[in-house]
């Protein structure tokens, strides 16, 4: 059983969004302030959004799989949410570890995410798989976690463009908003 909160919207949903935390090991849950952001966010936008703990956070059952168990409660939770709204298109965002495993559950679902919204994904830490080339990359100058030079080194064969906050570190300290701007424009009157 997974702990989850479901954000939504003010009308129908169009859209799903599915929300993913940074790594467990290190402290990572739903509680997030990005992935609390990122949630709230997608409700704005009137997706109807849920975050969730990977197993072995918070109140959800299991121990830390490196990933593997992780990308099956990213699908439980997408299946969950199908079954509560329908097939809305589906939007799958992940900070950090939760980037990582995001991409991984991408490649199972079928038909595939609409769009994948990484923020400082785990590159470099982590066999990230190739995303589709409207992903949605955020990343900051000065992380001291995800070197930006990674995320370059991991985008630039795929030639996937990056979103990068100049002098933000990893946990983005004072730039949630920028983050919340970035995501309204990319999905502001788009038909998904």
């Amino acid at each position: 059983m997974l702990e989850g909160v479901v954000h939504l919207p003010e009308d129908d949903p169009r859209a799903i969004a599915v929300v993913a935390h940074p790594l467990t090991t290190m402290g990572g849950t739903m509680d997030n302030k990005i992935v609390t952001t990122l949630s709230k966010t997608f409700a704005e936008l009137g997706f109807a959004a849920l975050r969730f703990n990977f197993r072995g956070a918070g109140n959800s059952e299991g121990s830390f799989d490196v990933g593997n168990g992780e990308v099956e409660d990213a699908l439980s939770a997408v299946e969950h949410m199908k079954d509560e709204f329908g097939h809305l298109p589906l939007i799958l965002s992940g900070f950090s570890f939760g980037g990582y495993v995001q991409a991984r559950a991408a490649e199972h679902l079928h038909p595939r995410a609409h769009k994948l919204v990484l923020i400082a994904p785990a590159v470099g830490r982590f066999a990230m798989p190739p995303v589709p080339h409207n992903s949605l990359l955020i990343h900051g100058e000065m992380d001291e976690v995800i070197p930006l030079s990674d995320a370059m080194d991991w985008a630039r064969p795929h030639h996937l463009p990056i979103v990068v906050l100049p002098e933000a570190g990893h946990f983005f300290h004072g730039r949630l908003n920028q983050i919340k701007q970035i995501v309204l424009d990319e999905f502001q009157g788009c038909c998904l």
